[in-house]
């Protein structure tokens, strides 16, 4: 993914008012991350309870997307949809975002498990255990990598993009 000024991620949000954009509160670590083992930036908001972002790169810009976390906690044996992570290290969470445009004012929402702390970069690229012999591990974390672009791209064109 390519890093993104602060300017561009604000302005990149599909399903956000201006005020929404301008209120949120990017990840404090964000100029120190490795953006070339992230698939997308995610962040819970840590001044607006239930309140997350996505960032994904889709034709060569960023997307960004409000997500609206539910109230109930954490699901320990669900899997995330994005991931697909099956061990089981992190916890899954549903978000649900408002649609763009008239559908989004209308009310439309979707939804989605995701792993509650966006782990997701960190867990397709896990080397996967050697599920019989000559199984190509490096291809298998690959494919995990670009299931998880399909799934996040999904998702963002589901809103509208």
């Amino acid at each position: 993914m390519t890093p993104f000024a602060e300017r561009d991620i604000r302005a990149s949000f599909l399903n956000a008012s201006r005020k929404e954009a301008s209120d949120l509160s990017l990840p404090a670590d964000v100029a120190d991350r490795d953006f070339t083992r992230l698939d997308f930036l995610g962040w819970a908001d840590p001044k607006l309870p239930r309140r997350a972002y996505v960032v994904a790169e889709i034709a060569g810009g960023p997307v960004g997307v409000l997500l609206r976390q539910a109230e109930q906690r954490t699901l320990t044996r669900a899997q995330c949809s994005w991931c697909e992570d099956v061990t089981l290290a992190n916890d899954v969470q549903f978000f649900s975002a408002r649609k763009a445009g008239a559908a989004g004012r209308k009310g439309d929402t979707i939804g989605t498990l995701v792993c509650a702390n966006f782990g997701c970069n960190a867990n397709v690229r896990r080397l996967p255990p050697l599920a019989y012999e000559g199984y190509d591990r490096e291809a298998a974390r690959e494919e995990r990598i670009q299931r998880l672009r399909a799934h996040v791209r999904s998702f963002v064109h589901g809103l509208g993009a």
